[in-house]
């Protein structure tokens, strides 16, 4: 992992595309600002591990349901 160090309204560039800005430093929080293009998706993580959990859990259910239709189990 690089890790580095920015002050507000300093940036990371990212190959040519992609720009990650510092806004603001309140306390513990820090806001950013992602310019990238449209075809980039940018997500927090946590919202990816959400989707992840739930595309599995829609996974599960719907074999568990075939299952009990069909009398499989």
């Amino acid at each position: 992992m690089l890790v580095l160090s920015r002050k507000i309204e300093e940036s990371i560039l990212i190959g040519e595309n992609i720009e990650i800005k510092i806004l603001d430093v309140t306390g513990d929080k820090v806001q950013i600002g992602i310019t990238a293009p449209k075809e980039v998706t940018v997500l927090r993580s946590e919202l990816k591990e959400t989707i992840e959990e739930n595309k599995s859990s829609a996974t599960g259910a719907s074999k568990d349901l075939l299952q009990e239709l069909f009398g499989k189990k």
